[in-house]
């Protein structure tokens, strides 16, 4: 085998994450940094339907001892494994979407007659506020989780970067440069943060962990 790929994940992934990439001969760093952490918050003036951008939210909600109250509301989420913790946990979940940008444009669409309460953190991004609040469309948001950067200075020379959000690109640069690594970002939105720094990117076809694996499997896969 030729020498050993070095990876960089910029939060800790799980066991069977961390396997694949061993399985394929990978040596793997990881490392968290962002940290996201609930808020205390209150559930009053909600509106008739609900928006989680994030499993986060979903866990901050789900610790709140009035959720089961929310469990007769429509909610429309960002997310395949969002969409599968709403559901498993007794949520109605009307429509999902990969992207905020997505879930915008169907809830201005199609389900611009309801009022929505959103379900958000401290860094969450204007594009799903922005365009409901232009289409006139009623919202208010209840924040019910922070995330705050841990930025630290990785000293091993890697080949490849993996980053799930915008914030954790943000948390690594402040500590560390790119140079010629391949950035492998789970989505659009993170890759945007990079786009001024480096070409070398790899966005994921669909903006889960796996896909991100996949894609880091793919690449390399001549070379191990």
């Amino acid at each position: 085998m030729a020498k050993q790929i070095q990876i960089l994940s910029t939060k800790i992934l799980s066991p069977l994450q961390k396997e694949e990439l061993k399985k394929a001969g990978f040596d793997l760093i990881e490392a968290d940094f962002i940290k996201t952490e609930n808020k205390p918050f209150e559930l009053k003036n909600l509106n008739e339907s609900l928006i989680f951008t994030s499993q986060n939210a979903v866990h901050s909600v789900l610790a709140n001892p009035k959720s089961e109250e929310l469990k007769s509301k429509n909610v429309y989420c960002v997310g395949l494994k969002t969409k599968i913790l709403l559901s498993e946990n007794g949520f109605n979940v009307v429509a999902y979407t990969g992207y905020a940008s997505d879930l915008a444009e169907i809830i201005t669409l199609i389900y611009r007659n309801e009022s929505y309460t959103f379900f958000s953190g401290n860094l969450r991004r204007d594009t799903l506020p922005n365009a409901l609040n232009e289409a006139g469309i009623q919202l208010n948001e209840i924040q019910v989780y922070d995330t705050s950067l841990q930025p630290q200075k990785i000293k091993t020379t890697v080949d490849a970067i993996l980053f799930f959000s915008p914030s954790g690109v943000e948390s690594y640069l402040k500590e560390n440069t790119i140079k010629k690594e391949t950035c492998f970002c789970i989505g659009e939105t993170t890759a945007e943060a990079l786009q001024k720094i480096t070409k070398n990117i790899i966005i994921a076809d669909q903006p889960t962990v796996e896909d991100v694996i996949e894609d880091v499997i793919t690449k390399y896969s001549n070379t191990l």
